[in-house]
Parts: structure tokens; sequence; C-alpha cells
């Protein structure tokens, strides 16, 4: 006899406006987990629980509503629906078939399940997957004659199951696209930097836009972008389309009180001076790009400049940088003469500033010659690397 599923929240779509909570995950790069609880906190949600790769917290569909809008070191935000015993196809198959799918999904939508499996008698994700897919589709068809379609990359409901010492979670997926597409970021460079881990990164500085803040070695822009929205209180996805709309149900009413609410919080100008360099004109050029489709090319300025020539713009402020270090851009022979002279160019010219690099090879971070204050720990994709801060006295 299979476990009956233990239900969630059985009517988390159809009663948006309710103050019911919610029991809510969001996915989080690894090593951004405490940033993402403190993001949370900011937002008054309940029972934040960091994890390894993202934290478990509780809320009303306003709080998910004020999450998907405004947080930045967040990948993915899950509604937990179910939770149950899983040892076998059949067994994952008759539990998910219990659910009330009707609520959630039509057949004019389209969906997909995503499957992750750890420590469990099934090992194959896409098999057990297409199982679940099955047991949602079938309950659609006995109860309405019709199935809804599969679509992998854009559906309207995305399903995932995350399976770990034969427990099963079943969770609705509210992000839709992944957040950090914030849908100003068109052209890449070689080696772009995910705004997610951007603001991460710009999170542990405690930049605030009172000091001036420069990154010498700006790439795409990304990580000057998210200080500068940070600061002003700037939501991540105000024109954004996220899953949860094509739900039935979707309080549309609600959603444009909780946006009209967190764009209050905004501020409308930074004071300090936000300056990115680069050697590369096509960088600044896309970063140009890049800032006026942020709409903050009036707030964040670019130029082109070798980093031998980098002077400071006052007697105190913020240096951000990610040098490429040997992965995917650059050689790292070449790489040896710029790290010593990063540690030239922060000791002779930026006292009283602070200095921070993202670091992901520590022996070319060991050529700077500048004992950190300070590491942090980030994962850069599966690559981990440290965030070093050098006090420059």
């Amino acid at each position: 006899m299979t476990e009956k599923p233990k239900i969630i929240r059985r009517a988390a779509v159809k009663q948006p406006a309710s103050t019911e909570q919610l029991q809510l995950f969001a996915t989080v790069p690894l090593g951004a987990e405490e940033l993402a609880a403190a993001e949370l906190a900011k937002l008054d949600a309940n029972n934040i629980q960091p994890t390894r790769g993202g934290v478990s917290f509780t809320g009303d569909n306003s709080l998910l509503y004020a999450a998907l809008l405004s947080l930045r070191t967040v990948s993915r935000l899950l509604i937990k629906l179910a939770e149950f015993t899983c040892s076998s196809p059949q067994e994952l198959y008759d539990n998910i078939y219990k659910l009330d799918w009707q609520m959630y999904l039509t057949p004019a939508m389209t969906m997909a399940v995503d499957c992750s499996i750890r420590n469990s008698a099934m090992t194959h994700s896409h098999a057990t997957a297409l199982k679940a897919k099955d047991a949602v589709v079938d309950k659609l068809r006995d109860l309405t004659g019709n199935r809804p379609d599969i679509n992998t990359k854009t559906p309207d409901l995305r399903i995932n199951l995350h399976i770990a010492n034969n427990r099963c979670t079943v969770s609705l997926d509210a992000s839709g696209e992944p957040l950090d597409r914030r849908g100003w970021r068109l052209e890449r460079n070689d080696a772009p930097l995910r705004e997610t881990l951007a603001a991460a990164i710009i999170m542990h500085t405690g930049w605030d836009g009172t000091v001036p803040l420069m990154d010498p070695m700006c790439g795409s822009g990304t990580l000057l972008l998210e200080a500068a929205a940070i600061a002003m209180q700037l939501l991540a996805g105000a024109d954004r389309n996220f899953g949860l709309m094509k739900w039935p149900g979707f309080d549309r009413k609600l959603w444009q009180q909780v946006l009209q609410q967190e764009k209050q919080k905004t501020i409308t100008t930074l004071t300090a001076p936000v300056i990115g360099y680069d050697h590369d004109p096509k960088a600044i050029i896309t970063c140009r790009e890049n800032a006026r489709r942020a709409a903050l090319d009036r707030q964040v300025s670019f130029d082109r400049k070798n980093f031998a020539d980098l002077q400071p713009v006052g007697e105190k402020g913020v240096l951000v940088m990610n040098p490429p270090y040997g992965i995917r851009m650059g050689d790292k022979t070449e790489l040896t003469a710029l790290y010593c002279k990063i540690g030239e160019v922060l000791k002779h010219r930026f006292a009283g500033w602070t200095a921070y690099l993202l670091a992901g090879d520590l022996e070319l971070a060991k050529l700077v010659g500048l004992k950190p204050s300070r590491r942090f720990v980030l994962f850069n994709g599966p690559l981990e690397c440290r965030l070093l801060k050098y006090e420059l006295y």
C-alpha cells in the first residue's frame, strides 16, 4: 500500500489572496545562502532556514509576489506542494496521480517536469521525470478528457521533483525563467558573471551608494549595474513575466498592489560615482548598452582604460573586480604579471579604499601580495572561488 502523500498546501494557486502560509524554497548559488536569508528577512518572511544551495521559508502570497519581484541572490522560487515516501516508479506514479492537478493545470496549458535524485532506490532522473509526467497527464485526461502538452523549454507550469533518501518533495516553480535573467543583459562576453553571483559579491562588500564604487575590469558591467540597482532598491523583476502568472487563479490585483508597494521603496538617484573601466573597447560598448537597457546609464559610467593607468576618484571608496583566472579567459603565464600589477596599483594608489577581488585561482591571488582581511566562499557555477577583502591603509 502506498503512503498517502502529505499535501503541503492544497489551495496554493486557487486562493492567492489568502493569508494562509505557503511552504516555499528559494534556490541559491552555493555560498550565497545566508545573503538570501537576509534578503528574505527584510521582506518579513517566516521560518527562514538556510541550507546548502537554498533557503526554506514560509509566507503568504503577498510575500511570494514580493520575493519574486525583489530578491537578487535567488535563482528560483518553489512552492512545496506535497511530500511522500517514494522507492519505486509505481509508488511515485500513484502519489503524483492523487494530487489535485486540476487546481494548477488545464489541458490548454503546457507543462514540464524537472527531477533531481540523491541516495535513493530510483537512480535515473530522466525516467523518473517521465513517470511523474505520465501521472499528471493521466490525471488531467481522466478528469477532463483532454491532456496538456509538454514544453520542456517554456512551460506554463514547471513541476519540480526532489528525491532524497527515498523521500520525494513535489514543488511548483513560480519563477518561470531563472530569476538571474534580469532582462537587460542581451549581450554577454566570453566569461559572463551571473547576476545572482554579482549581487552576492556586492552584498558582501556592504556598499550602499554613499562612497565611490569602481570596477577596473568591468566586462559586461554586471557587478556595477547590480550594485547600483541594490543601492537604489530597484526591483529585480518589475517588467518580467513570471511562471505563476500563467496559472489558474493568479491574483493580478494583488500582484499590482505588491508591485506598487515595492516600487515605493526605490531611490531615484545615487550621490556617489559608480565607474567601470575595461581595456577592451567592445566591452565598454556592451556595458553602456546594458546600462541603457537597465535604465542606469545616468547612474553608472563606463570608459576604456588599462588597469596600469588606474587612479582613485576620492580619498575613500570601494573597488571590486573579477579578474580573469585562466579557466575560460587568459593564459596563466600572462596573468602572472596582471596579478602582480593589481597588488602594486592597490598598494600604492588606493590608500583609504577597500578592495574586493573574486579569486578563482588562489595561487594567482597570492601574487597580489596583500593579506586579505576577510575571505568569503562563493561558487561561480561549479567553480569554488574566494571573495578576498583588502583593507588598503
